[in-house]
């Protein structure tokens, strides 16, 4: 094995797995249109193709200067094919350099010196460049074009920080933010995106004949395109996880080789016409096993099973990587307080899921966006924790809270136009609000952007149950449940009782009622439609009992004022719960003694 010195350039595509979703075969043409484009750029400086990587490539050059320079060159010359390109077409490489020695195998190069040219492009803003301090110092004066002082980076399985240095095209390298102390960067001042985890799926084993293995392999890319289109995490394409089929390598081998937070791995199993499928999330530093999950189906329309697998398993897998990611250490030294450790730390507090816990929680998510204010996530978080805090009866609902909510929803959108979760949220404050068109739109929105997103497909469920359409209702808010029943941002035994109810199903409306009481025994709603369908199903003394349950946790509620928040479509349906709710003894409103000259009135 040689060893030799030389500058490394490492490329991938920004936001490749999107494109790729919204279009494998254009995205694929595409990217060997600007590869066979800029590939006279890297001869012209010497250098020479090592691997292309699915989404990017590996390049190897005898100089540094050649190195930065074709970088650049080749940098500018996908600006100017971009330009008249639509967004959503624009394709963007980000590009990472180093130089050092390394060791060369026939075609391949191996090293530290590879690594952290690897680790470089995860910096590098899309259309730019990031060069380490050291390749910066040996090229010197003798670059055509500006670098920004980035300060140092610490990454990961890298032992010393790195000094970065950073260019853009179009005159951004020449502007460039200030530079920070040293002491403020650090991983923690990278953008959210990359403080995020990144999920590797490993290709799930075949464990029936060979014939069968286009199965595992199509699951596979089905779950990693799925879990992709969540905006909390990373996921790595696949080919950074194909090549390790077949092979017998340690999962803590494979984390450090694609620098994964966790892994997914499984199997498939076929006998006759029933498929069983099993899957786990690791921790693979530690190997502890977070989850697992067995799926059997009848086989019947293969895709169709194959979609509703893929539908399942993300589902679980997203819950508990958000649980995972809520409970981890923090990854950036305990002084340096980041919005992101913020944030994280809200969550944890989040899923304990009492009032106190939910206090904090709540300070915590406000500290994150005061922190940084672009942080989406953190936005949309907390408009869901303070509606919840309103339906669990520990927060008084106030106008000002609620208009709070809208505004952190609508600017959880505006950042982040991508993410499922901040449409969820905004549909739903319309839907509350009584904005039908506004809170449908944002329902579809939200599962288009995510289709294998459940919590999507409730909220379009709850946008129904605000417009009287119940059945469509409880088939999207039994889809939910059954699929994604582990994610607190969620309650749909909750709506899954008002759609029952408002059926007249009220044997139905109490089984989801008591489920929801399970989990949060003080839930206003929940307390509230059992009293009414009780009511309603003539079970009178039961139904006073839960009244008197409801009163003793809401001594001030009455239906007047309880009734007040809600803006169901069809007045019927108001009519209907109105009825119930009168019916289990719940009173109406408060008799206020008001003093009058020369007798006491009445105003009830």
């Amino acid at each position: 094995m040689e060893r030799r010195l030389a500058a490394i350039v490492c490329a991938d595509i920004a936001g490749y797995s999107r494109m790729m979703g919204a279009d494998e075969a254009g995205t694929h043409a595409t990217f060997k249109a600007h590869r066979t484009a800029i590939y006279p750029i890297i001869l012209n400086h010497g250098g020479r193709l090592v691997k292309n990587t699915g989404d990017g490539f590996l390049l190897e050059f005898p100089s540094i200067v050649g190195a930065i320079e074709a970088a650049v060159a080749m940098q500018m010359v996908m600006a100017e094919r971009n330009e008249h390109l639509p967004a959503d077409r624009s394709m963007q490489f980000r590009m990472g350099i180093h130089m050092g020695d390394v060791m060369a195998d026939e075609d391949e190069v191996f090293g530290d010196d590879v690594n952290i040219a690897v680790r470089l492009e995860s910096v590098a803003a899309p259309g730019g460049v990031a060069v380490s301090g050291k390749a910066c110092h040996e090229a010197g004066k003798r670059l055509s074009v500006t670098f920004v002082d980035a300060g140092p980076y610490r990454f990961k399985n890298i032992e010393e920080p790195i000094h970065v240095w950073t260019w853009q095209p179009g005159g951004a390298d020449a502007a460039g933010p200030p530079r920070k102390a040293a002491s403020e960067m650090s991983a923690a001042n990278l953008p959210a995106q990359y403080r995020t985890a990144i999920v590797g799926v490993l290709p799930f084993a075949n464990l029936s004949e060979s014939a069968d293995e286009y199965f595992s392999d199509g699951l596979t890319e089905d779950l990693i395109h799925a879990l992709s289109l969540q905006s909390f995490y990373r996921v790595l394409s696949r080919n950074a996880t194909f090549s390790f089929k077949g092979k017998n390598v340690s999962t803590r081998l494979i984390a450090r080789e694609i620098d994964a937070t966790y892994l997914i791995q499984g199997s498939v199993r076929r006998a006759a016409t029933k498929i069983r499928v099993t899957a786990e999330l690791i921790a693979p530093e530690t190997g502890e096993q977070l989850w697992t999950g067995r799926f059997d189906r009848d086989i019947g329309d293969l895709f169709a099973m194959q979609d509703e697998l893929t539908t399942s398993l993300s589902a679980a897998i997203a819950a508990e990587i958000y649980r995972a990611e809520a409970s981890a250490p923090p990854r950036t030294p305990s002084n340096d307080i980041s919005a992101w450790d913020r944030f994280l730390k809200g969550l944890s507090y989040y899923y304990l899921h009492t009032k106190a816990d939910y206090e904090t929680s709540i300070s915590l998510f406000k500290e994150a966006i005061a922190l940084d204010p672009t942080l989406a996530i953190a936005r949309a978080y907390l408009a869901t924790i303070q509606i919840q805090g309103i339906q669990f009866g520990w927060i008084k609902s106030t106008r000002e809270l609620w208009d709070s909510a809208m505004s952190l929803a609508e600017s959880s959108v505006r950042l982040d136009p991508r993410s499922s979760f901040a449409f969820q949220i905004l549909a739903y404050l319309h839907a509350v609000e009584g904005h039908y068109e506004a809170a449908m739109d944002a329902a579809k929105r939200a599962v288009g952007l995510n289709p294998y997103d459940m919590g999507a497909r409730g909220v379009l469920g709850f946008c129904h149950l605000m417009s009287g359409e119940h059945r469509q209702a409880i088939e999207l808010f039994t889809m939910a449940a059954q699929q994604g029943n582990n994610d607190p941002r969620y309650q749909w035994a909750a709506v899954n009782a008002f759609s029952h109810y408002l059926l007249g199903q009220y044997d139905a409306s109490l089984s989801w009622a008591r489920e929801e009481l399970y989990m949060n025994p003080n839930h206003l709603q929940a307390l509230a439609i059992r009293a009414a369908a009780l009511a309603q199903s003539g079970r009178t003394a039961e139904a006073a009992s839960a009244a008197e349950v409801l009163l003793s946790n809401y001594p001030n509620l009455t239906v007047d004022r309880y009734l007040r928040n809600f803006h169901w479509k069809l007045e019927a349906d108001i009519a209907h719960y109105r009825d119930g709710l009168v019916k289990a003894g719940i009173p109406f409103s408060r008799l206020t003694l008001v003093e009058s000259s020369p007798k006491l009135a009445v105003d009830s």
